[in-house]
């Protein structure tokens, strides 16, 4: 006998659009305002560090730039600001641009990948600092990083310029080195203290801040210069907290269609799903409560690297036949986090997967059992919400419900019926009573 699940509603969520007009011309506008070039002489090498998380806009942003570089007289050249990512290869790391658009070709300068790296002495905690070489024999380094909240803790500096300096500038040796010390001294120290280390090696111009918003759409572009990192680093990261989209409410399912390395460095936003890398449920207190997490199968951009894996309760066999362990395997050893690519318990057929928690959550009932689809924790919207969950979405400004609910569809395999890729019903929206 087939479980009988609650309909679900084609629910929009309606976040405030920051996105800037023109991102090119504001990366000239920014970079001109700064002081960088003035530090340089014509003809100088200018190394410009891009990461591998999936920023919008990277590629444009990134060109932007080396335009910029280029009309100043400089000499540009892009390297990846990677820790362990590209399976720790230079081969692997220039491909993880190529994938976003950043090749010579299309961004007018070379793409410089190595591991190689000098050191740059030791942190007042004793952690010996590492720069790409590269790098360092560069006239001037500029980073280009999106500034956001880390998967893994909270603070006041989490991810973006700082943490790009200590991670992404050491390359695979500095990111286990600074990790295993962020084991015991806490992973924002250990950015802190590396990121000071490095700004004394006198190779940093700055940096350009991305801001995205909940939509992540390019919101912000901020030109830090090298002497006010550290302080606007914070405020950037409280300004851009603070455009955060989420998961609007408790619930006792959440379906996601993808997780992976492009998506989140955790594979899936650690503080959309209320997880910890560490195994941790529900450990964010300004996060909904997150009972199960069943995820349907892997990025095609993650390069088969399941990271994020162990933070769910229930995947696809298909997930777990694509998952390349060697890439997946480095960067969680590399990140100190195991329990993250633990495999969780999987079956066959969407249906069985859904089928085996909806009994696990308490509810005797499965109809009440409240579920949420989104496709990644990047695209909050349009979300899938089930009909239960009606009260809590009429009493939320930010919700619009786009026709009536309707049955949760599985096709010949088992597998659900795609109903997020798909254009949004041609009907008109459910007014709120």
């Amino acid at each position: 006998m087939t479980m009988e699940l609650p309909r679900l509603y084609f629910v929009r969520q309606n976040f405030p659009d920051r996105s800037l007009a023109d991102v090119s011309g504001e990366v000239r506008k920014q970079l001109a305002a700064s002081p960088f070039a003035a530090r340089l002489k014509p003809g100088a090498r200018v190394a410009i560090g891009v990461g591998s998380r999936g920023i919008h806009n990277i590629a444009t942003i990134a060109r932007a730039i080396a335009d910029y570089w280029r009309s100043q007289g400089m000499r540009p050249f892009i390297f990846p600001a990677m820790g362990s990512h590209g399976a720790a290869t230079a081969e692997g790391q220039a491909d993880v641009l190529a994938h976003y658009g950043i090749v010579e070709e299309t961004m007018g300068c070379p793409i410089v990948s190595s591991l190689e790296v000098v050191p740059l002495g030791k942190t007042p905690e004793g952690i010996e600092t590492f720069m790409d070489r590269n790098a360092y024999e560069s006239d001037g380094v500029m980073l280009v990083g999106r500034v956001k909240w880390h998967t893994d803790f909270a603070g006041k500096i989490e991810s973006g310029l700082f943490k790009m300096m200590a991670i992404g500038l050491g390359k695979f040796s500095g990111a286990q080195h600074y990790h295993t010390y962020a084991y015991k001294l806490g992973l924002e120290n250990v950015i802190r203290s590396i990121g000071r280390q490095v700004l004394k090696s006198g190779r940093i111009l700055g940096g350009l801040a991305i801001l995205e918003d909940a939509y992540h759409n390019t919101a912000k572009l901020d030109a830090v210069p090298v002497e006010v990192m550290e302080q606007r680093e914070e405020e950037n990261l409280a300004l851009v907290k603070s455009w955060m989209g989420k998961i609007p409410m408790d619930l006792d399912i959440l379906i996601l269609d993808q997780i992976g390395k492009n998506i989140s460095g955790a594979g899936m936003d650690t503080k959309v799903v209320n997880r910890s890398v560490h195994g941790a449920y529900n450990p964010w207190p300004d996060a909904p409560k997150i009972e199960r997490i069943f995820v349907r199968d892997l990025s095609d951009l993650s390069y088969n690297n399941a990271v994020g894996l162990g933070m769910a309760d229930v995947v696809t066999d298909r997930l777990v036949n694509r998952i390349d362990w060697v890439p997946t395997r480095i960067n969680s050893l590399t990140a100190s986090t195991p329990a993250a690519i633990r495999t969780p318990v999987h079956f066959p057929t969407d249906r069985q997967c859904l089928e085996a928690m909806a009994p696990t959550v308490g509810k005797f009932d499965t109809r009440q059992v409240t579920i949420g689809w989104i496709r990644n924790t990047m695209e909050l919207t349009p979300i899938l919400l089930s009909e239960n969950l009606r009260p809590q979405i009429e009493q939320n400004p930010l919700l619009e419900m786009i026709g009536p609910a309707s049955e949760i569809e599985f096709d010949a395999g088992g597998n659900l019926v795609d109903r997020l890729s798909a254009a949004e019903p041609a009907v008109p929206a459910l007014q709120h009573s």
